[in-house]
């Protein structure tokens, strides 16, 4: 088999990454810089501080990924950089860098959608791992199921209509006061909690398959200002009234259900008897394991991606560079980075 390497580059949020990858399967190298720490004062990303951290370190990022892999600028094939959705600032720094290489050392370009690398994470992982499949995305930004007829061809079968679940975590994690980011810390302490401290929203849109994770925060956020509001009264720590672990632990269940109940749905809709999981929320130990109990009891096949391709990475760029590669013809140096895009785009 002929060897083709890709160069994928990734800057969409807050990690500066580059990797190589061979024929869309076989990890290279892969180097990620997260300025995660950066952001932990404000409890979110700040974007003018993710984007200024991405010009002063992607010539490292790149240098050391080219070193790593041991390749020369010679055996590349193309380069594959995220064009959106995300950050446009962050955006804009990977897609300069992936522009001007491919100026300089004459390489094809191809722009990849973000959540399409998230699918592709799964071909790092599952080697055998062919469309057609169904595949839940869930991440800080992003909540789609989506049809993968494809390595090109998606249909959004749902999609959240206002937050995402990473974003949810990170907010009651804020209100707790457990730091940032939310997720892991959450994944974390709901493992000693129970489940079942109260009940919360469901919400559904008729047949319609879509999120809405708002309804969920609210009314956890609604639930810990009522036991604060009563500590208040004995004058006593909230904390004395409920176990935090407790709390996370329902809260983490009710996403759980949900992201769970609607994808069981789709996999009914759609007749496809394989699911790919994919984002930075599969990293979250109760939902893989709350997935591979349902998928196991239906006699559906389930794909879960290494947890160092769950969050950010340009090997899931690059993987997906490949197939763009095989069967796109190449941008122009006109290429843009989108805030927001489609996945038709």
């Amino acid at each position: 088999m002929q060897k083709i390497y890709i160069l994928g580059i990734e800057s969409s949020c807050d990690e500066t990454a580059a990797a190589i990858v061979l024929n869309g399967r076989e990890v290279i190298s892969n180097i990620i810089f997260s300025s995660a720490d950066l952001h932990k004062i404000y409890g979110g990303v700040v974007p003018e501080i993710a984007s200024r951290k991405h010009v002063e370190v992607i010539p490292y990022v790149l240098e050391q990924t080219m070193i790593k892999a041991g390749i020369t600028r010679d055996q590349l094939a193309a380069i594959a950089v995220t064009k959106g959705p995300g950050l446009v600032g962050s955006l804009l720094v990977g897609v300069s860098a992936a522009k001007t290489l491919a100026l300089i050392w004459r390489k094809p370009l191809y722009g990849i959608h973000h959540l399409a690398g998230h699918i592709a994470a799964n071909y790092l992982t599952y080697r055998e791992l062919e469309p057609p499949f169904l595949s839940l995305i869930v991440s800080g930004a992003h909540s789609h199921i989506v049809l993968v007829k494809s390595y090109l061809e998606f249909e959004i079968i749902a999609r959240t209509r206002d937050d995402a679940p990473g974003e949810v975590f990170d907010k009651i994690a804020r209100e707790l006061n457990l730091g940032y980011p939310g997720g892991p810390i959450i994944d974390s302490m709901a493992k000693y909690g129970q489940n079942n401290l109260f009940d919360l929203p469901q919400p559904k849109f008729g047949d319609n398959l879509d999120f809405s994770f708002s309804g969920i925060k609210t009314a956890t956020l609604n639930k810990l200002n009522q036991i604060k509001q009563k500590a208040a009264l004995i004058n006593q720590p909230w904390e004395k009234l409920v176990n935090k672990s407790d709390f996370v632990a329902t809260f983490q269940s009710a996403i759980i259900n949900y992201l769970l109940d609607h994808t069981m749905k789709a996999i009914k809709l759609t007749g496809q008897n394989k699911l790919v999981l994919a984002g930075g929320v599969a990293a979250n130990s109760e939902l893989r394991l709350q997935f591979q109990y349902a998928t196991k009891e239906l006699g559906l096949k389930l794909y879960l991606p290494e947890l160092q391709y769950c969050t950010d990475n340009a090997a899931m760029i690059a993987a997906q560079g490949f197939y763009a590669f095989k069967e796109q013809q190449p941008e122009t140096l006109s290429l843009n980075a989108y805030a927001m895009l489609e996945m038709d785009n």
